[in-house]
């Protein structure tokens, strides 16, 4: 998957027309490892085909998303409540998803019924789908392991993360 998103990210910078070579060589790849994972990324919908190129997807826009890293003075700080600090940080989504695995519930419950996940998502993430779908979880009053499972499960469709 990490060649995989190499690959992604590379195709989200290039603004012109590029050969197979020169890509391959962006890329630090040989041209038939290049177009290996371009088929992969076509097969899992990250991109496809495009006139006589290719383009990302939004599925592939989501997958980059997930690990782009967020200004460092906006990292998500969990906390368990009120002055609480559990240690814990996210600079983008892919570090969210993982705190998300490993912080306590008690923790997950104060920051979805307090909009903290949706209002960082939505504004510092700039995913107002992603919000929106925390927003959801906010309504169906989830608690504990129920609500780690459910914002575990969101993240993954949504971003394309492996667990």
């Amino acid at each position: 998957m990490e060649q995989r998103l190499k690959v992604l990210k590379a195709m989200s910078e290039v603004t012109g027309h590029m050969d197979m070579k020169q890509f391959a060589q962006t890329v630090g790849l040989t041209p038939s490892e290049t177009i290996e994972q371009v088929q992969k990324l076509t097969k899992a919908g990250f991109v496809k085909k495009s006139g006589s190129g290719y383009g990302i997807t939004d599925k592939g826009k989501n997958a980059l998303k997930a690990i782009t890293p967020v200004p460092t003075s906006k990292e998500f700080q969990f906390y368990n409540g009120i002055d609480q600090p559990t240690g814990l940080y996210a600079g983008n989504v892919k570090e969210f998803y993982d705190a998300v695995m490993k912080v306590d519930v008690a923790s997950l419950e104060f920051h979805l019924y307090r909009e903290d996940f949706e209002n960082w998502i939505r504004t510092i993430v700039n995913d107002a789908e992603f919000a929106d779908e925390l927003a959801r979880m906010k309504k169906s009053e989830l608690k504990g392991e129920n609500l780690r499972k459910e914002i575990a499960k969101a993240a993954e469709e949504h971003y394309s993360i492996e667990p």
